[in-house]
């Protein structure tokens, strides 16, 4: 073949080679084009986008509290993060990030060469750029079609932002390991510091977890973890981002890397923060409540709900002490190592044996797991796993009597080996000198630390406080521990009330015409009760005569009561009480409704009390103040009722004889309130003859114990149901109600004698005490409408001089006593009807020995 032929040829394989590849280009360029281009996502997205960030919860004074959300995230701003720790990310990523122009054709050609070669598809040739658009908009799919979309949507993204908003929403999206995403949540995840807190080492480990999140983990893979730190540290020597004293002094540094917990909770409310999580999620949907970065600022005081938590374990703690010990956790002395006879110090093999079998009994709300290693006549040698060896001396163990049954306890025991055994876990609970103490005050003025010996208790209870003039929650406690149980005893738990309802009956006979001083008998009362009769009695089984409304409410006095109610009729009673927020459907339709038999929730009862507090004004309860979104802007706002001027309140309904069938409307015969005021559901006078009668029930009733508080403002009543299966004790004065209940979840008798005023009132004064230390000792005043005249303490009448004791008592205006009492000495009442007098509305007559006018019901 000739010269020009080989020419011929070789230009014709040429021009076939630049047509074939010219039609590649075009075919590559046309699939570009009119392919991949239209399934490209927007770019405008990204400049909004919103990383998934968890809901945080707070309390009013910005204590944080809860956090939910699947994604650990702590977003940090591109200019807040350490220069040396985007070095060490550049040096482990994208050395020439802010060269190329969101591909770096080098790395891409050698990946190229690389398959051609070996036939396997190479890492390393992705740039920052290019993860961004895969983590923002692509699947974990591997295939060149991904590669290509990839690579367009990093050339859109870098013409669309700048190097520092890429790095910034690389660096706040990557997966980190153990549910960290992002370098902030990274940071707190593995060493408990914010970025900014980092060492130059700590800065490498992290910037190594990006290309291996498991396999590069300081957590799951230490060693592997070690090297890739060290090889980031290495490039970033090559690099010239570090110097080479800071290069060997990073690499001998050694990993501090730690499970840690991500949310530090500042404050434990864990009930209300459930309670706000259905709450957002009922308003926002799961999948936003738990993304989208909210911040909700809720109505929790935190020192005041420190404080009810330590006043409900305490009074939990307190009634299982009273009825005897259960015995230990467990028992594991057949795990017990080789124990030295000096425990002090044991060596590392040892503790590390200990910790394990503790580690396999979780605590109890503060009480915390120990294994008894030494037992004396008078003293528990134990191991803690956060403290050591700790010493339970004979007073903090002497209350352990052998339980036996929830009224019957064993002989008290004399010494320790009476009560546990070595290998024993129990829990204890750490005390101090100053019983009560905060653990703050305790290390602030070097209190001695006493352990006690404790228990998990079986009992639970609730505690729940508003403020009476907003109805903000101030703080509430549903149970002793939320990780044990999350069923909420405030909000879910309905209860039989017993006596603490009573108040609200003695409200609706004010308002119906009876006064303080009228009388009542308390005497035995025989009702029809379906095919048998009903006998109600009072707790103490004794009977006291004739006695003022005021008198029976302060000793709670059930047949005086139930006199009350069958005198103003049930179907009158329920239209009443229902303006205390109560359910109608709720309410028992028969004369047990006097002795509080129907079943409601603390959170109910203490927005029932808090009418009384507020002078008669009904404001529901709310916890959430506020919702902020991701940027801080407000998306929710509470608006509380206020209380405005006092409203015309209707006392009472229709005088006439109703049928007990008819319908009413709930709450009955109320005007409705102004725009944004509270309706006023009982009058000024009535809400503060209560609050006088509620009085006497702290000062001189069945809550005399609460006198300790030293506080004249006080009002409450307890509650105590049949066989003492519930204690309650709902109380207030003008800055604060409160209600407190102690029961079992699988109602019980909680024993003899554990009534509200043992069992739930020193739950309810410990938190009061500390809850108003800063609060003068003040009256609610007396409204313009209510007088005070001297009476006689016997009839009720007015005081003259035959008076034998006599005392200042309280009336609306016009149904003060206008007779006087007359000398007197016996009376017959075998005359009054233990039951209702029918007629015109006219108090029975008692039948004097002497003739005298009575008010006697």
């Amino acid at each position: 073949m000739g010269f020009h032929e080989l020419l011929t040829k070789n230009l014709r394989l040429l021009l076939y080679a630049s047509l074939t590849l010219a039609s590649i280009v075009l075919v590559g360029w046309g699939y570009v084009v009119w392919y991949l281009m239209p399934q490209l996502p927007s770019i405008e997205r990204l400049k909004t986008t919103q990383l998934k960030t968890p809901m945080r919860i707070y309390s009013k004074d910005k204590l944080l509290i809860a956090e939910y959300g699947q994604e650990r995230r702590i977003p940090v701003n591109a200019d807040d993060m350490p220069d040396l720790l985007i070095k060490a990310v550049l040096a482990a990523e994208d050395d020439r990030f802010y060269q190329h122009f969101g591909v770096d054709v080098k790395s891409l050609v050698r990946a190229v060469v690389h398959l051609v070669k070996t036939g396997r598809k190479s890492q390393g040739a992705s740039t920052i750029t290019m993860q961004v658009a895969r983590n923002f908009y692509l699947t974990p799919e591997r295939s060149f079609k991904r590669k290509a979309i990839e690579i367009l949507l990093a050339l859109q993204i870098e013409q669309n932002l700048n190097k520092q908003e890429i790095l910034e929403l690389y660096l706040n999206k990557i997966f980190l390991g153990h549910r960290a995403y992002g370098i902030g949540a990274a940071a707190q995840v593995y060493y408990g510091k914010t970025v900014n807190e980092l060492t130059l080492a700590q800065c490498a480990m992290l910037a190594g977890l990006p290309k291996a999140p498991s396999s590069n983990n300081p957590l799951s893979n230490p060693k592997r973890a070690l090297e890739r730190r060290n090889y980031i540290l290495e490039r970033m020597l090559e690099l010239h981002y570090i110097e080479k004293p800071a290069y060997e002094q990073a690499v001998k540094e050694v990993s501090t890397a730690e499970k840690r917990n991500f949310f530090q909770s500042e404050l434990q409310a864990d009930y209300i923060a459930e309670m706000v999580r259905q709450f957002m999620v009922e308003r926002y949907g799961r999948d936003n409540a738990y993304s989208q970065g909210y911040k909700v600022y809720t109505t929790i005081n935190s020192d005041l709900q420190q404080t009810a938590q330590t006043a409900l374990r305490q009074t939990l703690l307190d009634y299982d002490a009273r009825h005897g010990y259960r015995g230990a956790v467990a028992n594991e002395s057949d795990k017990l190592p080789d124990l030295p006879k000096d425990l002090s110090p044991l060596d590392s093999t040892v503790l590390t044996a200990l910790d394990e079998i503790l580690a396999e009994h979780l605590p109890y709300g503060h009480l915390q797991p120990a294994l008894v290693l030494a037992i004396s006549d008078n003293k528990i040698t134990a191991h803690h796993p956060k403290t050591g060896m700790i010493d339970i001396l004979w007073p903090q163990m002497r209350w352990a009597r052998p339980y036996i049954s929830d009224t019957a306890m064993g002989r008290n025991p004399v010494r320790a080996q009476q009560i546990v055994k070595i290998g024993d876990v129990i829990l204890v609970e750490k005390k101090w000198q100053k019983t009560k103490a905060t653990e703050a005050e305790a290390a602030d003025k070097g209190y001695k630390i006493l352990w006690r010996l404790a228990q998990a208790p079986q009992i639970e209870g609730a505690l729940v406080a508003l403020n009476p003039k907003t109805g903000e929650i101030i703080s509430l406690i549903g149970g002793f521990d939320f990780r044990r149980s999350k069923f909420n005893r405030v909000t879910q738990a309905e209860r039989q009330v017993g006596s603490n309802f009573k108040p609200f009956v003695y409200s609706a006979a004010l308002a119906h015409g009876f006064t303080p001083a009228t009388l009542i008998n308390d005497a035995p009362l025989v009702l029809p009760g379906g095919s048998s009769v009903w006998r109600p009695s009072n707790y103490s089984g004794k009977f006291s005569g004739p006695m003022r409304l005021r008198e029976a409410l302060k000793l709670s006095r059930n047949t005086v009561s139930v006199r009350i109610m069958d005198r103003l009729g049930v179907r009158k009673t329920v239209d009443y009480v229902t303006r205390f927020g109560f359910k109608r459907e709720a309410l028992p339709r028969n004369l047990t409704l006097s002795l509080g038999s129907v079943s409601l929730p603390p959170m109910q009862v203490v927005e029932g009390f808090s009418v009384f507090a507020s002078g008669g004004y009904r404001l529901p309860a709310y916890f959430i103040q506020r919702v902020e979104d991701a940027q801080g802007q407000v998306i929710y706002q509470a608006e509380p009722l206020k209380i405005c001027p006092p409203q015309t309140v209707p006392e009472t309904a229709d005088d006439g004889q109703k049928d007990e069938s008819t319908p009413q409307t709930e709450p009955l015969d109320l005007p409705p309130a102004p725009a944004g005021c509270a309706p006023q559901v009982i009058s000024q006078q009535n809400a503060w003859l209560m609050t006088s009668m509620l009085k006497d029930v702290i000062q001189s009733g069945t809550a005399t114990r609460a006198r300790k508080l030293n506080r004249t403002d006080l009002a409450g009543k307890t509650g105590t149901t049949n066989e003492e299966r519930d204690a309650w004790f709902s109380g207030y004065n003008q800055y604060l109600v409160a209600t407190a209940w102690v029961g079992f979840d699988q109602p019980r008798s909680l024993g003899d004698k554990e009534t509200g005023g043992r069992t739930a009132l020193p739950m309810w004064m410990d938190f009061m005490e500390k809850a108003l230390a800063d609060k003068p000792d003040e009256d609610i005043a007396m409204p313009d409408n209510v007088v005070t005249v001297r009476i006689d303490k016997k009839t009720g009448l007015l005081a003259s001089a035959s008076s034998r004791t006599v005392l200042d008592e309280h009336f609306e205006k016009g149904q003060e006593p206008t007779r006087y009492s007359p000398f007197y000495e016996s009376y017959d009442y075998s005359s009054v009807s233990t039951t209702t007098e029918a007629g015109n509305g006219a108090p029975p007559q008692a039948t004097p020995v002497k003739t005298l006018e009575q008010n006697l019901f």
